[in-house]
């Protein structure tokens, strides 16, 4: 049996735990990360109305900025900075910080880090 299959649903459970207790309102919306191996993806969204108010991925030539890898930490600093912008522009301040079910470390704290920086509360 692969190991692969178990981690990943390790953490969906963990997801669904989570977002049991993490929900995003019009005040306050969720920032949701995602990670891969090669990519990160960031989304702001309101739950009580299901709508994404912003989103940034390494995807987009603005976010990976000349990056040569854009699955690590420095990446995820890019990405968080990028995402806080977005946020102001649609006027949001504070968020509420959905993981995703990943770890609090590396790429996932990285973007946490640098989007409190950027001027977002959570």
């Amino acid at each position: 049996m692969s190991g692969v299959k178990d981690r990943k649903q390790r953490r969906v459970k963990i997801r669904r735990r989570y977002r049991q207790v993490v929900r995003g309102t019009a005040n306050r919306p969720r920032l949701s990360v995602y990670r891969s191996l090669r990519h990160v993806y960031a989304q702001i969204i309101d739950d009580d109305s299901g709508v994404t108010l912003a989103s940034a991925s390494t995807l987009e030539k603005s976010a990976a900025g000349g990056l040569k890898v854009t699955g690590n930490r420095e990446a995820g600093a890019l990405l968080g900075k990028l995402i806080a912008e977005r946020a102001k522009e649609h006027g949001v301040e504070s968020v509420v910080f959905d993981r995703g079910g990943f770890r609090y470390h590396g790429v996932i704290r990285a973007i946490a880090d640098s989007a409190r920086e950027a001027g977002l509360k959570f």
